[in-house]
């Protein structure tokens, strides 16, 4: 694999924590093993979080999870579930965590610049009784990751602030193509644009659980 011309790598431990320096003992130590009353809050009120998978190949795959504030189920202070709702049918991470049951979960609540974040192990499982408290809209998940937490802690909301991600006066979703247009030109490039326009057009939002 090339690389640019005065591109220095860093390559060890010892020269990474020269460059940035130790972690604060605040910061060292605010690892938890259980759900704390504040985590089991977050939770309840977070629409969307981010699933990180790795397969035993060391190929790694990210992807974003959202339904109603309180998806996510707390089975107990050490275990949560998160159901899965129809969409491409790639299931990458799933393929991931049969192999290489290794997870990390960051969960957003909306305004919020801070995060939390799990790792853990997971497990696929295709039914449960708490698969009852996953309905929404009448749909019942085929299958749900329970996770099993290793660590759990807050992250500070620098990355947040910096990008304003929450203010929308920085919001410019028009700088990009649409939907449409990004499916046209790299996906389904023998559909009409037109019809892509009607199937990413509002009433896209009304098929989330077929």
């Amino acid at each position: 694999m090339g690389t640019a011309a005065g591109i220095v790598e860093i390559t060890s431990g010892d020269e990474l924590r020269e460059l940035l320096g130790r972690p604060t003992p605040q910061a060292a130590g605010k690892v938890r093993t259980r759900l704390h009353e504040h985590d089991k809050r977050w939770l309840a009120q977070s629409p969307f979080c981010l699933v990180a998978t790795s397969a035993a190949d060391g190929s790694c795959d990210v992807s974003p999870k959202g339904d109603p504030p309180g998806f996510t189920v707390v089975l107990d202070d050490t275990t949560i579930a998160v159901p899965e709702r129809p969409g491409n049918r790639r299931a990458d991470g799933f393929h991931n965590i049969l192999s290489n049951p290794r997870i990390g979960l960051i969960y957003l609540v909306p305004g919020r610049g801070d995060t939390l974040r799990v790792n853990g192990r997971a497990r696929l499982v295709r039914d449960a009784p708490f698969f009852d408290r996953m309905v929404v809209k009448g749909h019942r998940p085929q299958l749900a990751v329970l996770v099993e937490i290793d660590e759990v802690f807050f992250h500070c909301s620098k990355a947040f602030l910096r990008s304003g991600l929450w203010k929308p006066e920085t919001w410019n979703p028009d700088a990009v193509p649409s939907r449409a247009r990004i499916s046209k030109s790299l996906e389904r490039p023998e559909d009409a644009l037109e019809d892509l326009e009607r199937y990413y057009g509002p009433q896209y939002a009304g098929r989330l659980y077929d």
